[in-house]
């Protein structure tokens, strides 16, 4: 099946200035049959037909791996050791200075606000004075411009504790906005981590952070673009910090030198 992973590839190099080279191959194959099946498409062969003949399909294909899904709290076991474990080592540990936090490829927002959200309630609980920011990014402006705007409908919510749903949202209707408050506690801004400019990134505004989430990303992309993203984790994490992954990019982090902190937590220190 790869080599058909390699005609599409083809087929965007011959049509349109863009490059799906950097994605995986497994991922371009289970993306086409989705496609194979919208299409009624007999076989990938007959979609590479298809893509090479109509470019309303490229560029629905092409959309089709732009994948931006986000919730709140996605993992519970990976929020529950941050919030149990890794909140309360970081405080204790940086009393007399600034907790810097980054969300790398937020999507629409649902990640870096439920850190904002169990970040408040720990240092409200501890009577903690440390200062923390939290910077999210993402390569969509339009996801950031979400973000920001921070609406969200009633199934999204599933997996919100109801005390922080009745603190953090205010519902008009079926949907439930963001409050201000928690807004102000997250920097949004856009960036693409396969951007060579690292001045344009919130790396060139702090310097290092104690936690970056880079969570179900790494798992799209080949060897080498896996790489990339994680040579500029590396180089903003503290040497206290900690990088937090997606359940399913477990193995990719342990075969790039990190070790999983807490058993199937997805929170990964460098070895």
């Amino acid at each position: 099946m790869l080599k058909y992973a390699y005609h599409i590839n083809d087929v965007f190099l011959s049509f349109e200035d863009i490059d799906i080279s950097k994605y995986n191959e497994e991922f371009l194959i289970n993306s086409a049959k989705r496609r194979c099946a919208a299409t009624n498409c007999k076989s990938i062969i007959d979609y590479v037909e298809l893509i090479e003949d109509s470019e309303l399909e490229r560029m629905t294909f092409y959309d089709s791996l732009q994948i931006s899904h986000s919730s709140f709290f996605r993992n519970p076991l990976t929020f529950a050791t941050i919030k149990e474990i890794i909140l309360p080592k970081l405080t204790l540990n940086n009393k007399n200075s600034k907790i810097h936090i980054w969300s790398a490829a937020c999507a629409e927002g649902q990640e870096a606000y439920s850190i904002a959200m169990i970040l408040d309630n720990h240092i409200a609980c501890k009577d903690n004075h440390c200062k923390c920011s939290i910077y999210a990014t993402d390569k969509e402006d339009d996801l950031i411009r979400k973000a920001m705007i921070g609406q969200y409908a009633h199934n999204n919510l599933s997996n919100v504790p109801f005390h922080m749903v009745e603190k953090w949202f205010t519902k008009y209707g079926q949907t439930y906005h963001i409050k201000q408050e928690l807004k102000d506690k997250i920097n949004f801004s856009s960036f693409d981590l396969f951007d060579n400019n690292i001045n344009n990134s919130p790396v060139s505004k702090v310097g290092q952070f104690q936690i970056i989430i880079c969570a179900n990303l790494l798992f799209y992309y080949k060897n080498k673009y896996r790489k990339m993203i994680l040579d500029i984790m590396d180089g903003a994490l503290s040497d206290d910090g900690f990088l937090i992954t997606g359940e399913a990019e477990r193995e990719i982090l342990l075969k790039n030198n990190y070790k999983e902190i807490y058993p199937y937590s997805a929170i990964f220190k460098h070895s």
